[in-house]
């Protein structure tokens, strides 16, 4: 197993990637330490070994340095690299503003309400999760600080998506929902919670492994969106899906190019996992 090191400051980390058929296996964590194991299952070998490339090429120029005993491949000889591609200005999220302290506690009040009536109809779920995310809209995309009222009962909320099987779930599309009012550092923290749950949706493993396989959790964030939107449900259409689709799509290609990448083998690597509405949506990206 090919295995490189980072070393620098207070930095002293691993990584570790290696093939099996269809899957690509990364071992990660400080040196001196088991680390942590992660594996992500493709449709081919084919389609594991691009990634697997891509990850070796992302870690070098992150400046990793290749320490695998034995017979090492030899380093790529060095090529000139062009100028980086000028990356386009993504369409705002949410409009900036100083939320008042009422307009804080009325934010963190409807979330509480969402809570209390999840397991109710889920036409009754979704109305409320409307009125949170226009609460939510009024704190100008900030992230919510562990001392106001709303931190807490996001978080808890962030947590009832992946709920034990048989107790009330709040579905991912109206977390993902609330989370696109807020700034992206809250995505971040829902994602780390969602990763260490012990059971979770097609899509949730979907959306979480689009995080981490992405590295840029705007773009996650945004992806996640149009991946689980349901315009049929109420709140927004198919027409406007589409145009938010096709203001990320420049953005998104620009970042996967800069990885040595492309937008139509990414979209064909993401697993649907069986998820009829997830493999639509992809479908629609790679029309």
């Amino acid at each position: 197993m090919r295995r490189f090191e980072f070393v620098e400051g207070a930095s002293s980390k691993f990584w570790s990637p290696e093939l099996k058929d269809t899957t690509f296996i990364v071992t990660y964590g400080r040196i001196g330490t088991a680390g942590q194991r992660k594996e992500k299952v493709f449709p081919d070998a084919q389609s594991a070994s691009r990634e697997y490339e891509r990850k070796v090429a992302e870690k070098l120029r992150e400046g990793y340095r290749e320490v695998t005993p034995g017979d090492a491949p030899p380093p790529p000889a060095p090529v000139a690299t062009p100028a980086a591609e000028p990356r386009p200005v993504l369409p705002p999220r949410v409009r900036t503003r100083v939320p008042t302290a009422q307009q804080v506690d009325g934010a963190a009040q409807a979330l509480a309400a969402l809570e209390s009536q999840l397991g109710e109809r889920s036409w009754q779920v979704a109305r409320q999760a409307r009125r949170a995310r226009r609460a939510l809209r009024l704190l100008g995309g900030a992230d919510p600080a562990p001392t106001t009222p709303v931190r807490p009962v996001l978080d808890a909320l962030m947590g009832r998506v992946v709920e034990a099987p048989g107790k009330p779930r709040l579905p991912l599309r109206l977390a993902l929902g609330l989370l696109a009012e807020l700034d992206v550092a809250a995505f971040v923290r829902a994602t780390q919670q969602w990763k260490a749950a012990a059971s979770a949706p097609t899509s949730l493993r979907t959306v979480t492994q689009e995080a981490e396989a992405l590295g840029d959790p705007e773009l996650a964030l945004r992806l996640g969106v149009l991946l689980t939107e349901r315009p049929e449900l109420r709140g927004s259409s198919e027409a406007g899906w589409r145009s938010r689709w096709e203001g990320l799509k420049p953005s998104l290609e620009a970042h996967l190019r800069a990885a040595g990448g492309s937008l139509p083998e990414h979209l064909r690597a993401i697993d649907a996992g069986g998820d009829a509405h997830l493999s639509r949506r992809l479908a629609q990206m790679q029309g």
